[in-house]
């Protein structure tokens, strides 16, 4: 199955309504439009471990693939991330968690 998409919510001056966050989906993993001006919140709705969140990075470095970045968000804890800068992490992003208990959000700045 494709990537589960995290849509972007631009946040504006006069303000928008919280937005629907993602359930993390450890399986198809998770995929947002990235142009350098987004923030995910990760949220840890778990109340016994830590979660990782890992954001895959396209590039390779003298032929190697370069290792991705992972955030531990601990139990019952939210953490903002980002912004993205598009050469190192594409467009589209690819996102990974490792279990459904992380929740996603991707605010455009």
């Amino acid at each position: 199955m494709p990537r589960v998409n995290i849509p972007v919510t631009q946040i504006t001056r006069a303000g928008v309504a919280a937005p629907t966050e993602v359930t993390g989906d450890a399986t198809n993993q998770h995929v947002v439009t990235n142009n350098g001006r987004v923030i995910l919140l990760v949220r840890n709705a778990g109340t016994t471990v830590a979660r990782t969140v890992t954001l895959r990075l396209p590039g390779l470095t003298d032929g190697q693939a370069v290792t991705p970045k992972t955030v531990s968000i601990p139990q019952s804890a939210s953490r903002y991330i980002g912004p993205f800068p598009t050469d190192a992490y594409g467009s589209p992003m690819q996102i990974d968690v490792d279990n459904a208990e992380l929740k996603l959000l991707a605010l455009g700045i």
